[in-house]
Protein backbone atom coordinates (compact mmCIF):
# COMPACT_ATOMS: atom_id res chain seq x y z
CA UNK A 1 0.00 0.00 0.00
CA UNK A 2 1.24 3.47 -0.75
CA UNK A 3 1.69 5.91 2.13
CA UNK A 4 -1.17 8.27 2.91
CA UNK A 5 -1.34 11.53 0.97
CA UNK A 6 0.88 14.41 2.14
CA UNK A 7 -2.26 16.32 3.16
CA UNK A 8 -4.54 13.64 4.68
CA UNK A 9 -8.26 14.37 5.09
CA UNK A 10 -9.31 16.28 8.21
CA UNK A 11 -11.35 14.65 10.93
CA UNK A 12 -14.40 16.61 9.81
CA UNK A 13 -13.94 15.36 6.25
CA UNK A 14 -13.65 11.75 7.40
CA UNK A 15 -16.80 12.15 9.52
CA UNK A 16 -18.84 13.97 6.86
CA UNK A 17 -17.90 11.67 3.98
CA UNK A 18 -18.55 8.49 5.96
CA UNK A 19 -21.82 9.99 7.27
CA UNK A 20 -22.92 10.56 3.68
CA UNK A 21 -21.95 6.98 2.80
CA UNK A 22 -23.84 5.64 5.80
CA UNK A 23 -27.02 7.52 4.94
CA UNK A 24 -26.90 7.08 1.15
CA UNK A 25 -26.05 3.41 1.19
CA UNK A 26 -28.37 2.41 4.00
CA UNK A 27 -28.37 -1.39 4.16
CA UNK A 28 -25.54 -1.83 1.66
CA UNK A 29 -22.87 0.82 1.91
CA UNK A 30 -19.95 -0.90 0.21
CA UNK A 31 -20.76 0.45 -3.28
CA UNK A 32 -21.03 3.98 -1.91
CA UNK A 33 -17.93 3.63 0.26
CA UNK A 34 -15.86 2.45 -2.70
CA UNK A 35 -17.12 5.26 -4.91
CA UNK A 36 -16.35 7.86 -2.26
CA UNK A 37 -12.92 6.50 -1.28
CA UNK A 38 -11.60 5.55 -4.74
CA UNK A 39 -13.42 7.65 -7.32
CA UNK A 40 -14.52 10.87 -5.61
CA UNK A 41 -11.94 11.55 -2.88
CA UNK A 42 -9.10 9.46 -4.36
CA UNK A 43 -7.92 8.55 -0.88
CA UNK A 44 -6.96 5.08 -2.21
CA UNK A 45 -6.41 3.53 -5.61
CA UNK A 46 -8.74 0.72 -6.74
CA UNK A 47 -6.05 -1.87 -5.95
CA UNK A 48 -5.36 -0.36 -2.51
CA UNK A 49 -9.08 -0.38 -1.74
CA UNK A 50 -9.36 -4.04 -2.73
CA UNK A 51 -6.35 -4.95 -0.58
CA UNK A 52 -7.62 -3.02 2.44
CA UNK A 53 -11.11 -4.48 2.07
CA UNK A 54 -9.62 -7.98 1.88
CA UNK A 55 -7.80 -7.37 5.15
CA UNK A 56 -10.97 -5.97 6.74
CA UNK A 57 -12.92 -9.07 5.72
CA UNK A 58 -10.67 -11.20 7.92
CA UNK A 59 -11.41 -9.04 10.97
CA UNK A 60 -14.49 -9.70 13.09
CA UNK A 61 -17.41 -7.37 12.47
CA UNK A 62 -18.96 -5.69 9.45
CA UNK A 63 -16.50 -5.17 6.59
CA UNK A 64 -17.31 -1.52 5.90
CA UNK A 65 -17.13 -0.63 9.58
CA UNK A 66 -13.70 -2.25 9.71
CA UNK A 67 -12.78 -0.37 6.53
CA UNK A 68 -13.83 2.98 8.03
CA UNK A 69 -11.78 2.32 11.16
CA UNK A 70 -8.72 1.25 9.14
CA UNK A 71 -8.92 4.17 6.73
CA UNK A 72 -9.62 6.77 9.42
CA UNK A 73 -6.78 5.33 11.49
CA UNK A 74 -4.42 5.39 8.54
CA UNK A 75 -4.98 9.09 7.96
CA UNK A 76 -5.56 10.49 11.46
CA UNK A 77 -4.81 7.74 13.98
CA UNK A 78 -7.35 6.79 16.67
CA UNK A 79 -9.23 10.10 16.32
CA UNK A 80 -9.59 9.49 12.57
CA UNK A 81 -10.84 5.96 13.17
CA UNK A 82 -13.41 7.28 15.64
CA UNK A 83 -14.49 10.10 13.31
CA UNK A 84 -14.94 7.76 10.33
CA UNK A 85 -16.84 5.03 12.19
CA UNK A 86 -19.01 7.58 14.03
CA UNK A 87 -19.93 9.19 10.73
CA UNK A 88 -20.66 5.83 9.14
CA UNK A 89 -22.88 4.52 11.96
CA UNK A 90 -24.47 7.62 13.53
CA UNK A 91 -27.11 8.39 10.90
CA UNK A 92 -28.13 4.81 10.16
CA UNK A 93 -28.58 4.03 13.86
CA UNK A 94 -30.99 6.97 14.17
CA UNK A 95 -32.82 5.92 10.99
CA UNK A 96 -33.16 2.31 12.20
CA UNK A 97 -34.69 3.45 15.46
CA UNK A 98 -37.25 5.60 13.63
CA UNK A 99 -37.99 2.94 10.99
CA UNK A 100 -38.38 0.27 13.67
CA UNK A 101 -41.02 2.37 15.38
CA UNK A 102 -42.83 3.05 12.09
CA UNK A 103 -42.63 -0.60 11.00
CA UNK A 104 -43.97 -1.75 14.36
CA UNK A 105 -47.01 0.40 13.76
CA UNK A 106 -47.60 -0.32 10.02
CA UNK A 107 -46.22 -3.86 9.53
CA UNK A 108 -49.65 -5.26 8.63
CA UNK A 109 -50.11 -2.89 5.66
CA UNK A 110 -49.59 -4.93 2.43
CA UNK A 111 -47.75 -2.22 0.47
CA UNK A 112 -45.13 -2.01 3.25
CA UNK A 113 -44.22 -5.68 2.67
CA UNK A 114 -44.04 -5.11 -1.10
CA UNK A 115 -41.84 -2.07 -0.62
CA UNK A 116 -39.40 -4.07 1.52
CA UNK A 117 -39.24 -6.78 -1.13
CA UNK A 118 -38.27 -4.19 -3.75
CA UNK A 119 -35.60 -2.76 -1.48
CA UNK A 120 -34.11 -6.23 -0.99
CA UNK A 121 -33.86 -6.73 -4.77
CA UNK A 122 -32.16 -3.36 -5.24
CA UNK A 123 -29.68 -4.12 -2.45
CA UNK A 124 -28.82 -7.46 -4.08
CA UNK A 125 -28.06 -5.72 -7.36
CA UNK A 126 -25.80 -3.21 -5.61
CA UNK A 127 -23.87 -6.00 -3.91
CA UNK A 128 -23.35 -7.83 -7.20
CA UNK A 129 -22.23 -4.68 -9.03
CA UNK A 130 -19.79 -3.83 -6.26
CA UNK A 131 -18.36 -7.34 -6.22
CA UNK A 132 -17.59 -7.04 -9.92
CA UNK A 133 -15.91 -3.64 -9.46
CA UNK A 134 -13.84 -4.86 -6.53
CA UNK A 135 -12.73 -7.90 -8.51
CA UNK A 136 -11.63 -5.79 -11.50
CA UNK A 137 -8.03 -5.28 -10.26
CA UNK A 138 -7.66 -9.07 -10.13
CA UNK A 139 -8.18 -9.58 -13.86
CA UNK A 140 -4.42 -9.48 -14.52
CA UNK A 141 -3.65 -11.84 -11.64
CA UNK A 142 -4.62 -15.40 -12.64
CA UNK A 143 -3.68 -16.90 -9.28
CA UNK A 144 -5.91 -14.40 -7.46
CA UNK A 145 -8.78 -15.19 -9.85
CA UNK A 146 -8.28 -18.89 -9.17
CA UNK A 147 -8.43 -18.34 -5.41
CA UNK A 148 -11.57 -16.20 -5.77
CA UNK A 149 -13.26 -18.86 -7.93
CA UNK A 150 -12.25 -21.57 -5.44
CA UNK A 151 -13.73 -19.52 -2.57
CA UNK A 152 -16.97 -18.95 -4.50
CA UNK A 153 -17.20 -22.64 -5.38
CA UNK A 154 -16.50 -23.73 -1.82
CA UNK A 155 -19.08 -21.46 -0.22
CA UNK A 156 -21.78 -21.09 -2.88
CA UNK A 157 -21.64 -24.42 -4.71
CA UNK A 158 -20.29 -26.93 -2.17
CA UNK A 159 -21.89 -25.05 0.76
CA UNK A 160 -18.79 -25.43 2.91
CA UNK A 161 -18.53 -23.28 6.04
CA UNK A 162 -16.90 -19.92 5.32
CA UNK A 163 -14.39 -20.39 8.14
CA UNK A 164 -13.20 -23.70 6.65
CA UNK A 165 -12.83 -22.14 3.18
CA UNK A 166 -10.83 -19.23 4.65
CA UNK A 167 -8.62 -21.51 6.73
CA UNK A 168 -7.69 -23.50 3.62
CA UNK A 169 -7.54 -20.75 0.99
CA UNK A 170 -5.83 -17.97 2.97
CA UNK A 171 -2.56 -19.89 3.53
CA UNK A 172 -2.75 -21.32 0.00
CA UNK A 173 -3.16 -17.84 -1.48
CA UNK A 174 -0.23 -16.52 0.53
CA UNK A 175 1.99 -19.37 -0.60
CA UNK A 176 0.95 -18.95 -4.22
CA UNK A 177 1.50 -15.17 -4.16
CA UNK A 178 4.81 -15.08 -2.32
CA UNK A 179 7.70 -13.61 -4.26
CA UNK A 180 10.02 -16.13 -5.85
CA UNK A 181 13.42 -16.38 -4.24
Amino acid sequence: MTPPPVDPPRLSSLFANFAAVGLLGFGGVLPFARRMIVERRRWLSAAEFTDLLALCQFLPGPNVVNLSVALGGRFRGPAGALAAVSGLLGGPVAVVIVLGAVYGRYASVPWVAHMLGGLAAAASGLVLATALRIAAPLRRRPVAIGVAVAALAGVAVLRLPLLLVLLVLAPAAMLLQRPSA
